[in-house]
């Protein structure tokens, strides 16, 4: 679980308009320049792996090693744990990984053989904030129905948001499993599942949300995102997900090789589907939308810029639709209103003080083509990061 960045509700910031809400201030200007995400980031690595689950995890894990090993650290470190005490809270989970996901700790127990760790640092990575039932980072998400394409084919993707140190664990991660999808997905330090794809046209993003039912003892969401990524259909993931116990809420923006889109706020008391309402697009943040949990209080409790990002999000899809191609999402990815905590969130503090707040910065712009197989990735948030595309075709 990454140490993230204090979170100031709306409660919090009173009667503060959006526009106070992200005003900076000259010392908190000066603390982002300094920053690491100032800084230009060399491309993701693309690791490629095929065969039985065993296979999958040993070589994932060979060439990840030094990811898995320096995200094993980050994660002992931030939460304040010994390694004997990250291995036991770890080894806790494995009934449950072994009820919903056996063959996932058979692919975990060949991650650990590759990067020569202890299967339950391996088992921890595919964990992370479950260990100490502590929330994550941002991230705006979307997904275009073909109608709203020029080349008439589905458009999927998000920022994804969170602390500058992860950049020094990703990359992005090819899977052949036997008699299984092929998936591509940006991924880091040993998880086996996170964003991304798969050959069936089946694609999967997914934001925090803030409030909503309580957290439990029970799955974390990576393990979900990569069962997600074996389906062959929406209707396929839906009933996966119905009999998935997370431990935490979360958003899902998912498509399918039909052209069929959907959101999931998926909660721990179930998930609630979002539609597009006919408008041919979804676009989530980090607040709930579906009636049931868009409330007073669960908006109090989630990131005051999740709004702002969301309703900007929105009007940019809108005023392409139609004639949306990847090069116009990534530039809606890209964009900057509402700085620093616009859609490319361009800074964080962990200062309570600061005039602004964030749940991290993007740390990862990810584009994907479902039907071309492919994921459009830039590192960091530097408005010159190129988009690098990775594809299944080797």
């Amino acid at each position: 679980m990454l140490n993230q960045p204090h979170v100031l509700t709306r409660r919090q910031l009173g009667e503060a308009t959006a526009a106070a809400a992200i005003a900076v201030s000259g010392r908190a200007v000066a603390r982002a320049a300094a920053a690491p995400e100032a800084q230009r980031r060399k491309p993701y690595p693309i690791y490629r792996a095929g065969g039985d689950h065993r296979a999958l995890g040993r070589q994932h894990g060979e060439q990840a090693r030094d990811q898995i090993v320096a995200h094993r650290e980050y994660m002992r470190r931030t939460m304040g744990l010994t390694s004997a005490e990250l291995r036991r809270r770890a080894l806790s989970f494995t009934k449950l990984f072994e009820k919903h996901c056996p063959h996932l700790i058979e692919e975990i127990r060949g991650l650990a053989e590759g990067a020569r760790i202890e299967f339950a640092d391996a088992l921890a990575a595919n964990i992370r904030g479950a260990l100490t039932q502590s929330p994550e980072g941002g991230c705006t998400a979307f997904v275009v129905a073909p109608q709203g394409a020029t080349d008439g084919k589905v458009l999927i993707g998000q920022n994804s948001d969170m602390l500058p140190a992860v950049m020094d664990f990703a990359y992005v991660l090819h899977l052949k499993p036997k008699g299984k999808p092929e998936m591509l997905m940006w991924s880091f330090g040993g998880m086996i599942g996170y964003h991304g794809i798969n050959d069936r046209g089946v694609g999967q993003f997914a934001n925090d949300v803030g409030g909503g039912p309580q957290p439990r003892f029970a799955m974390p969401h990576y393990p979900l995102k990569r069962l997600m990524m074996e389906s062959s259909s929406l209707a396929e993931v839906k009933r996966k997900v119905r009999g998935f116990p997370v431990w935490a809420n979360g958003n899902y923006v998912l498509c399918d090789g039909g052209g069929r889109i959907l959101d999931l706020e998926t909660t721990t008391a179930g998930a609630v589907p979002v539609d597009d309402r006919g408008a041919g697009f979804i676009a989530h943040s980090n607040h709930f939308v579906a009636p049931r949990y868009a409330t007073k209080k669960n908006f109090e409790l989630s990131a005051p810029d999740s709004f702002s990002r969301l309703k900007r999000m929105n009007q940019l899809l809108a005023q392409r639709f139609g004639k949306l191609s990847a090069a116009d999402v990534k530039k809606m990815l890209r964009d900057r209103a509402g700085d620093p905590t616009g859609i490319c969130r361009s800074a964080q503090t962990t200062d309570k003080d600061a005039s602004w707040v964030t749940a991290g910065i993007t740390v990862a712009s990810i584009v994907a083509e479902p039907g071309a197989g492919k994921l459009h990735v830039a590192a960091g948030n530097r408005p010159d990061a190129v988009y690098v595309t990775y594809s299944m075709d080797e």
